[in-house]
């Protein structure tokens, strides 16, 4: 296998929370997203366009401003508007990718 490739773009790696959320940004289909994980806790994060979050693995609850807690299992989908903050529970390790509208 070759180390070259067909576009010069980096995979970008994000870290939050002490490395407890790590991303990695891609260019998919359906725009840009990111795939990451977060491990166990709770985190609070800001939004700046819709983000439609797949969770892939784990089990988790979020609260959206105004919203009771909302529990989400595997392949479970949540859709959070821009200008927002809101909180996730990652009640396991939780793998997630992340479209950004």
């Amino acid at each position: 296998m070759s180390n070259s490739s067909q576009n010069n773009e980096v995979v970008s790696h994000n870290t939050y929370f002490g490395g407890k959320v790590q991303s990695l940004g891609l260019e998919t289909e359906k725009g840009r997203a990111t795939l990451g994980v977060m491990k166990k806790g709770i985190y609070q994060f800001d939004t700046s366009t819709q983000e439609t979050i797949v969770f892939i693995e784990g089990t988790v609850s979020t609260k959206l401003p105004g919203v009771e807690w909302q529990k989400h299992n595997k392949l479970d989908t949540l859709v959070a508007p821009a200008g927002i903050v809101f909180d996730i529970n990652c009640e396991t390790d939780v793998a997630y990718i992340c479209y950004y509208q």
